[in-house]
C-alpha cells in the first residue's frame, strides 16, 4: 500500500457501493476509525461521502449515518432518490451518484496530489483516466474477493494502485458478522437504503 503524508489527498466514497461490498465480505465500517487510518497514512484534505436520499415523510433509516457523517469530518454530497415500480410490479429505488462525484474529482484534480475512489464502478474509468491526466495518482478501494466481484476489471487496471477491501477492512470493522446473502429483503438501519444493483 502507498501512501505518503506528503500527498494532498481526498476520499471519495461511493456509499452504496461501499457498503455493498463491506456486506458482502461480512463487516460493517466504522466511518470514525476510516477516517482516522487515513489521516494516518497521508494528508487527507478532505473525504466525500456520496449518496442518495430517499425522501418521504416516514423517518428514513439512512439520517443518522448521514448526520454523523456530516458532524464528523465528511462532506456529505447528497441527492433526493426516485422510487418506482418495475414491470413485475416490485419496489425499487433509482439514485445514481456518479456524475456527483465524477464532477467533484476533475475540480479538485488541479489542487490535490492523490485521489481515492471508494468504488468499483466500471463508470468510473474515464474520470480516472482524465484525473490521471491532469497528474493526480488514483488508488482504487473494492473488492474481487466478493461474488461477484465488486471491481470492474478496466478500473481496477485504470488505477495506479488497487487496494483490496478485504486486505484492509480490519483496520476500519465495527464489528464482524455473516457474509450476506446475495440480496437482502431489508438493510439495517444505520445503513444505506439504495443497493448499487438497483441503480439505472
Amino acid at each position: 500500500m502507498q501512501f505518503s503524508t506528503s500527498e494532498r489527498t481526498v476520499l471519495f466514497i461511493d456509499g452504496a457501493n461501499l457498503y455493498s461490498a463491506s456486506r458482502n465480505l461480512g463487516f460493517d465500517v466504522d466511518y470514525r476509525n476510516l477516517l482516522t487510518f487515513f489521516r494516518s497514512r497521508t494528508n487527507v484534505l478532505r473525504a466525500y461521502y456520496y449518496s442518495a436520499v430517499l425522501e418521504t415523510e416516514e423517518y428514513s433509516p439512512l439520517k443518522p449515518l448521514t448526520d454523523w457523517l456530516a458532524y464528523n469530518g465528511y462532506a456529505l454530497v447528497t441527492k433526493p432518490a426516485k422510487e418506482y415500480t418495475d414491470a413485475s410490479g416490485r419496489r425499487r429505488v433509482k439514485g445514481n451518484m456518479d456524475i456527483e462525484l465524477a464532477v467533484d474529482m476533475l475540480e479538485l484534480a488541479p489542487k490535490i496530489d492523490h485521489a481515492v475512489l471508494f468504488s468499483g464502478d466500471a463508470d468510473f474509468r474515464r474520470v480516472v483516466e482524465a484525473v490521471q491526466r491532469l497528474g493526480v495518482r488514483v488508488s482504487v478501494i473494492s473488492s474481487i474477493r466478493t461474488s461477484p466481484p465488486m471491481i470492474a476489471d478496466e478500473l481496477r487496471r485504470q488505477a495506479d494502485q488497487f487496494l483490496e477491501l478485504a486486505d484492509i477492512g480490519a483496520e476500519f470493522t465495527r464489528r464482524q458478522m455473516e457474509p450476506r446473502p446475495a440480496r437482502p429483503a431489508r438493510l439495517p438501519p444505520s445503513e444505506p437504503l439504495i443497493d448499487p444493483a438497483d441503480e439505472i
